[in-house]
């Protein structure tokens, strides 16, 4: 079982609202070997929108973190990706989402919804590996619904378009995330394909990771919910992986953590957008922590990071020994 784990990478996922770079680089810093900006459209980066535009930002401090955009229609993605994506030399790799279940995105027939269009699949797939010369994987779902599971069509498309490796997340789009992922179709889709297939889908723990590796033989797996208020994850995997045993981090740690995130943080962001973002970040990190209901309903009130530290120090100190 050791030398299964071996040489797995430990990915985190793009996540609307959550995989900033201040979080990247904390992912990072605790192991994570990629890590993604969030969600872009094609179309919105193709009319030049500005808000748009941020997202594709990668700071200097950034090791290994990658573009994943999402669209449908080719000649948009292709101008897309050959005028803005390319010159950005950051990004070695190309994510191209099909596997989005929420609706604003499914209603435009993009996200997970192009998995009912595999005609589709195929020239999306084909205009992005004629469009670049960065390496690119496709992230899809099981299907769009229990009645429609076509995985492995969209995996065999992706495979003889030259798309150099997939994500499935094991789950179809109706299900969105809910119910459990069926990390067998993973096993399924690895033994299918002989490009590399990564697992995602509830790996929330090392146990997590070691089962879904066990099962699936998948060469890496992409950390989505999981990492979220926990970039210890990374390094208690990567720990694990080297040494057999891992150690939790302490609620004071955890606690530091934290801060060091706001203040990250604040090197690219206006304090007041610090501040009201980082509320959910707060309320990931302390869950399950003493009196973390009325920490948390204390940051939410307060106005600036000063006042948001300070209140966690003194919340540290009553975590000393818990």
């Amino acid at each position: 079982m050791k030398e299964l784990l071996k040489n797995k990478e430990i990915m985190l996922a793009p996540l609307a609202g959550v995989s900033d770079v201040g979080f990247r680089l904390i992912c990072e810093k605790y192991g994570a070997d990629k890590t993604f900006t969030e969600m872009v459209s094609v179309n919105a980066l193709y009319y030049d929108n500005k808000k748009t535009d941020d997202l594709l930002f990668i700071s200097d401090d950034e090791k290994n973190c990658n573009i994943q955009i999402f669209g449908k229609k080719t000649d948009i993605i292709e101008k897309v990706v050959k005028d803005k994506i390319n010159p950005i030399e950051k990004s070695r790799e190309i994510s191209f989402n099909m596997g989005c279940p929420v609706a604003k995105i499914t209603k435009n027939g993009e996200g997970s919804a192009l998995m009912a269009n595999p005609k589709l699949v195929e020239e999306i797939c084909k205009t992005l590996r004629k469009s670049t010369d960065k390496k690119i994987n496709i992230k899809f779902r099981l299907g769009v619904s229990d009645k429609h599971i076509n995985y492995l069509d969209i995996g065999k498309i992706a495979q003889d378009t030259g798309i150099d490796y997939v994500i499935l997340h094991a789950r179809t789009k109706e299900q969105m995330y809910s119910g459990s992922a069926d990390w067998d179709q993973i096993r399924i889709l690895k033994e299918n394909l002989s490009i590399p297939v990564i697992a995602n889908g509830d790996i929330f723990s090392v146990e997590d990771f070691v089962k879904v590796i066990d099962k699936t033989k998948a060469d890496g797996v992409m950390l989505a919910r999981g990492a979220m208020g926990n970039p210890f994850l990374f390094k208690e995997i990567k720990d694990y992986i080297k040494k057999g045993t891992y150690k939790k981090p302490s609620p004071e740690e955890i606690i530091d953590q934290l801060i060091e995130q706001y203040k990250i943080e604040l090197k690219f962001k206006d304090e007041k957008l610090v501040v009201t973002q980082m509320r959910k970040h707060l309320s990931w990190y302390i869950k399950g922590l003493k009196n973390s209901s009325k920490i948390r309903d204390l940051v939410n009130k307060l106005k600036t990071v000063e006042e948001v530290m300070d209140a966690l120090e003194r919340y540290k100190s009553t975590l000393k020994g818990w």
